[in-house]
């Protein structure tokens, strides 16, 4: 593969932060099948792209996939360990998955994400909007975050669909 055909030149990831209602938007075309993206979203598959290089890398990820079913993410996010939890709240699988996402233990209302998945000629528009981040700080890391974790899942499949070709 060379330089200009690398596949996050050949993906679209955008993101968005919308301060004033602590909402992030995050969108990626993905070299794959809804069916792929939709496991690579509930599967321990995220320990390989949720990360974001010297800011956080998720090491664990267990997840029972049902209605009100639970899942935990646990990692190192800026030289500290970090634990996330969530309920599934809405599963249309492969084209919407809904959970909640909080630190683990922490007080308030967790915030909510959706997963919309779309075909897109011969990939998949996947469309990330996490709700209710009612601290700037914290949208611009999700925003941030989002971002770099929907490019590396977008080289992960490149890569997968290459090597399939080979």
């Amino acid at each position: 593969m060379t330089r200009s055909d690398s596949p996050t030149r050949r993906t679209s990831t955008t993101a968005r932060t919308d301060f004033a209602q602590g909402d992030v938007s995050a969108s990626a075309l993905l070299p794959a099948t809804l069916e792929r993206v939709f496991r690579a979203l509930t599967s321990a598959e995220i320990c390989d792209w949720w990360v974001r290089p010297g800011v956080f890398d998720t090491r664990e990820w267990h997840g029972d996939l049902r209605l009100g079913g639970r899942w935990e993410a646990a990692g190192i996010g800026g030289g500290q360990p970090y634990q996330l939890e969530g309920e599934y709240l809405e599963i249309a699988a492969p084209a919407r998955l809904v959970h909640t996402w909080k630190a683990a233990g922490a007080p308030g209302n967790p915030a909510t994400v959706t997963y919309h998945l779309e075909p897109e000629g011969e990939s998949v528009r996947l469309t990330v909007d996490h709700t209710g981040l009612m601290v700037e700080e914290m949208c611009e890391r999700t925003r941030a975050g989002w971002e770099t974790s929907l490019t590396r899942l977008a080289e992960i499949l490149a890569e997968e669909q290459a090597s399939a070709s080979a």
